[in-house]
């Protein structure tokens, strides 16, 4: 389908990214997995550590999605709007492992980027799922920015999950102690 085809180099490039950054998170967790662990630091790994992977994934698989050789949008379209509402459904948990977790006290920032931000990405793909029949310009526009949304929320997570285990692994350290 034309329409399609027209957004493949940018499902290339975001699909490659979001592949990459999977790759990436899984060696960060491989490095820090020699830190000591509680029960509230798992818990809080659930909640903000863990769907930083699902939103890179999401990515991917919209990238797949779009990329695929469809005979026509209406299939295409069911399944963008399908990742979008178990988005949406995985959305409502995280929100659970946030407010039960109890190592971190989330801020707005948090709040925005883990779950304001996914939200409206996932919600935007849904409606696209519907909006596709009477606009399919501006569905595939809505696709596109709730896929670079979920991209660069993810970015942000990974980025701010990394800062943090630093700053929480260097900090319960003396300063003259070697690492063990």
């Amino acid at each position: 389908m034309t329409s399609l085809a027209e957004w493949a180099n940018f499902y290339v490039s975001v699909g490659s990214s979001a592949g990459a950054l999977i790759g990436l998170q899984f060696v960060v967790i491989t490095l820090i997995a020699n830190m000591p662990i509680t029960r509230d630091l798992a818990r809080a790994s659930s909640a903000f550590a863990t769907p930083t992977v699902v939103h890179f994934t999401s990515v991917l698989v919209l990238a797949a999605i779009v990329c695929a050789p469809w005979h026509g949008i209406t299939a295409a379209a069911a399944c963008w709007g399908l990742l979008g509402l178990l988005g949406l459904v995985y959305e409502i948990i995280v929100a659970r492992w946030v407010r039960a977790q109890t190592a971190y006290t989330p801020e707005f920032e948090d709040l925005l980027f883990h779950l304001i931000l996914p939200s409206l990405a996932y919600g935007t793909l849904a409606a696209a799922w519907y909006a596709v029949r009477r606009d399919l310009r501006g569905a595939l526009l809505a696709v596109g920015a709730a896929a670079l949304v979920l991209l660069l929320v993810g970015i942000h997570n990974a980025w701010d999950a990394v800062t943090y285990h630093i700053i929480t692994h260097k900090g319960g350290q003396d300063a003259g102690s070697p690492e063990r």
